[in-house]
């Protein structure tokens, strides 16, 4: 039975009424409202951005994460520039440095993409998500909030990776405008990237999966397209597979940005893929978020 059937008559159910009304305009005054969801551009950045700083917060706590991830791209310019630099021939560029540097620079901020998917499926793993769910913000900006964070840890690592590529004898030869210009191209391929982490993240039942398929695709996607070696070295096959992946079309634009040439028609696809991952990967993860629970 309901507690009006049981209640003191009238009177009481009175008392009962004014005492829930004055609950709920409280609640409204001060925009706890368990079921209103606040809206609008103001607070769809404001909920982002919260969230972006949790993750963010962590990063002094556990540095070891962010040691490790630096330590591997620094490992493959050296051994690449000075075990493999004098057998790579790169015509049209003065070192080996001017060609590989940018393809490397591009696989790091790629790979950096990878925090998102572990870093969601641990806390799909943990119930944070179940929680922030039950919570009166911007849904999405959970997701968001995650892959925001991590284009701010991209930076960081951007920024030592290009102290250790002048420490090996890479220069900008381009101007410091289009070097920005590549600058922002890495990055904005490193925040599809990450929406794509998200989605896996999302669809995988633990962080040991979310890590091991977070990378497995990328060696190849990276390996197979013009950052070590030019394409035209390939068996004939493969260098056309490698010309049409979409991180060759990457590494091609900004290396030409640095290196004062003309990047073409790869500067405005690079561009075309990266808006087009963000827009077909953040919908996909931002629907299979809606039916992901706890695991």
């Amino acid at each position: 039975m309901s507690s009006v059937d049981t209640g003191t008559g009238a009177g009481g159910a009175d008392a009962t009424g004014q005492r829930g009304a004055g609950v709920a305009e409280t609640a409204v005054a001060t925009g706890n409202t368990p079921t209103a969801v606040r809206t609008g551009p103001s607070w769809i950045l404001r909920d982002s951005w919260t969230e972006a700083t949790r993750h963010l917060r962590a990063v002094p706590r556990n540095p070891e994460l962010l040691v490790f991830a630096t330590i591997q791209p620094v490992m493959f310019v050296l051994l690449f520039v000075y075990v493999f630099g004098g057998a790579i021939a790169t015509p049209g560029y003065t070192n080996y440095e001017q060609y590989l540097i940018p393809g490397i620079v591009a696989q790091t901020v790629v790979f950096g993409s990878a925090f998102t998917g572990v870093g969601i499926a641990e806390d799909l793993s943990k119930g944070i998500i179940d929680r922030l769910r039950s919570l009166p913000m911007y849904q999405p900006a959970v997701l968001i909030g995650r892959t925001l964070s991590d284009l701010a840890r991209n930076v960081l690592a951007f920024a030592v990776m290009m102290v250790v590529a002048w420490l090996v004898g890479f220069r900008v030869e381009g101007s410091w405008l289009a070097a920005l210009g590549a600058t922002a191209l890495l990055l904005g391929f490193s925040y599809a990237f990450s929406w794509i982490q998200a989605y896996i993240g999302l669809s995988v039942r633990s962080v040991e999966a979310a890590n091991s398929a977070g990378f497995i695709w990328m060696f190849p996607l990276t390996f197979v397209s013009s950052a070590f070696v030019l394409t035209a070295t390939m068996p004939g096959w493969l260098a056309t597979i490698a010309d049409a992946n979409p991180f060759t079309k990457l590494t091609n634009a900004a290396r030409a940005l640095f290196n004062r040439q003309d990047p073409g028609s790869d500067l405005w696809q690079a561009v075309a893929w990266a808006v087009g991952i963000t827009v077909v990967f953040a919908f996909l993860a931002g629907r299979k978020f809606s039916r992901s629970t706890s695991r």
